[in-house]
């Protein structure tokens, strides 16, 4: 009697598998393969011939991968292209030529920089020779001496904290020194901020931009500390003006030169007017220790502090342009 039982259930699932593969294997199903892997068909043929009943857990699939996101207008932003100078550009250009070299400003405009400023590192590094230069008192702040004073809201350390704070908004690192250079001896503020400027390129040798802000100044017909702010975008402006230094000592001074005629060209190349000429000077202003050094004067000291932070917003923007370095 088992005998037959068993031949029986032997000929039930001979029967149920032709079964099924008639039906699945002629195409009703694609997969065979997850059917003959199903836990309940598994069961149903083994207790077909065995006549015992096996219970399987059912496996579970292994996670998908993570649907990719969609690419949205954003996301599909790059970095922002090197800006790509043009002969006519070094129109925008004119240079005070003060020690009276030679040195061709299209040339100059059109040779690649190569830097990229948007480092991990810090790469910009910003300081201030004559530190408590200062602006038209309408702040009422307490002056040291006419047009200057040692409180670092109001001198020129402000209008450096107000650019580094806008170039670490642009995606730039920047080391800010706030060290006062120019007091008690004004004489020896070059000489000071010197050596500081060289420890720093010696600590962060990433930096590859380093600028000395100052004010300038200088009278009009009455006697008056002048200004010549202009308005950009309905807001009042300081005029910025670059300078590059030479002199004997200072064999690199083109490369100075140079960067100053490119940051020129796109600060007049966005804002008409916003500079004053590049100025060339025999003095070197300690720019022989970085070819990517410049003085920068913010405006005058008849200007207002308010107009200085909207031209330091300016050439923190200009200086966003360069930071991937040019073609």
């Amino acid at each position: 009697m088992k005998l037959e039982q068993a031949c029986f259930r032997i000929s039930c699932g001979v029967l149920l598998f032709a079964v099924f593969l008639r039906l699945f294997g002629g195409g009703i199903a694609a997969d065979w393969r997850k059917l003959s892997q199903d836990p309940s068909i598994v069961s149903l043929l083994l207790y077909a011939g065995t006549g015992k009943v096996f219970s399987f857990s059912q496996a579970t699939e292994p996670d998908s991968p993570p649907e990719e996101p969609e690419l949205t207008e954003e996301s599909a932003q790059t970095e922002p292209a090197p800006p790509l100078f043009t002969p006519e550009d070094a129109a925008l250009i004119c240079v005070k030529n003060q020690p009276g070299y030679a040195f061709d400003v299209p040339a100059m405009l059109l040779s690649p920089l190569s830097w990229d400023l948007t480092d991990t590192q810090p790469t910009v590094l910003i300081l201030h020779s004559h530190t408590c230069e200062s602006y038209e008192n309408t702040e009422n702040y307490t002056p040291s001496d006419p047009y200057r004073t040692h409180d670092s809201r109001y001198n020129m350390i402000s209008i450096g904290s107000h650019l580094a704070a806008c170039l670490e908004e642009r995606g730039i690192s920047v080391i800010h020194d706030t060290t006062v250079y120019d007091y008690p001896s004004y004489n020896d503020a070059y000489t000071l901020s010197r050596q500081a400027v060289k420890q720093y390129l010696k600590d962060y040798p990433s930096i590859r931009l380093v600028l000395d802000i100052h004010r300038d100044a200088y009278v009009d017909s009455a006697g008056n500390q002048a200004s010549n702010a202009i308005t950009i975008d309905g807001e009042s402006s300081s005029r910025l003006m670059l300078i590059a230094g030479t002199g004997p000592s200072h064999t690199t001074w083109e490369d100075n030169l140079s960067l100053a005629v490119k940051l020129q060209a796109v600060l007049e190349k966005e804002h008409p007017g916003l500079c004053r000429d590049v100025t060339l000077r025999t003095y070197y202003f300690n720019q022989d220790l970085s070819p990517g050094m410049l003085l920068v004067e913010v405006g005058t000291a008849g200007d207002t502090r308010q107009e200085a932070l909207r031209a330091a917003e300016l050439l923190a923007d200009a200086v966003a342009t360069l930071a991937p370095g040019t073609q």
